[in-house]
């Protein structure tokens, strides 16, 4: 699950957009102009900010550049409009956004975008806790490495003792239980909702991956979803 900030002064455009990303499992908060989004970039941290480049008060374009001066441009944003020029969006991606989106935005085109610029927003974050560490370790002196534990066999052998088995990490509801003692129909509504739950936490909640996991459409998987009695908030909550 990501932070998103959705700016845009269209209210049409703010609610299309929040109901779409919530139910990829996104946290989304809206502003409908500049002055809103400076507020919440101080409030909150994003890892994507959708960002229109016409607004009343402020372009998003100079947005843009206020917070690339500023050195807080350190998440990617993605430019959209539906009057832009070409000189407008080469401008905007030379002062530092990720990408364009041209209005009307499809579903798709938005959901690509957004992958593609989480993806770059994490990598943003690994390499910063790399240096981070990085600079770190350089500071700190190295501890030595623990001798290996020496074991006597009694006849003045010594040998290195066996390492550890590494710890592996379980997958979310990978060992469920299930009660079989019961009527088929429970059995299987049973079994079919873990499935389902074991999908939705392993995709963060997004709905769009665990219907093509699944195979099967979003309107059908909502449905069984919801006839199955899955929580998906909590899902996504998880996630």
């Amino acid at each position: 699950m990501a932070n998103i900030l959705v700016v845009d002064d269209e209210l049409g455009i703010r609610d299309l957009l929040s109901e779409i990303l919530n139910d990829e499992g996104h946290s989304v908060d809206v502003a409908e102009n500049a002055t809103q989004a400076r507020s919440a970039r101080l409030a909150a941290g994003y890892d994507l900010v959708l960002l229109d480049i016409w607004m009343p008060d402020t372009d998003g374009v100079s947005l843009l550049k206020e917070w690339a001066m500023a050195g807080t441009l350190t998440m990617p944003v993605i430019m959209m409009s539906g009057h832009a020029t070409i000189e407008t969006a080469v401008e905007a991606t030379r002062i530092g956004a990720f990408s364009f989106l041209e209005k009307p935005i499809t579903m798709q085109k938005l959901l690509k975008a957004v992958e593609q610029g989480l993806t770059r927003s994490a990598a943003n974050a690994s390499a910063a806790v790399a240096s981070s560490q990085s600079k770190s370790d350089a500071l700190t002196p190295q501890a030595p490495a623990p001798a290996a534990l020496l074991l006597d066999g009694g006849n003045g052998a010594v040998e290195a003792a066996a390492p550890l088995a590494p710890h592996l990490e379980q997958g979310p509801l990978a060992h469920q239980g299930f009660n079989l003692d019961r009527p088929l129909r429970e059995a299987r509504d049973g079994f079919e909702k873990a499935y389902f739950e074991f999908h939705l936490a392993r995709e963060g909640g997004s709905m769009t991956r665990v219907a093509e996991k699944t195979g099967l459409e979003r309107t059908h998987l909502y449905r069984k979803l919801r006839q199955l009695g899955v929580d998906l908030g909590r899902n996504r909550r998880n996630g």
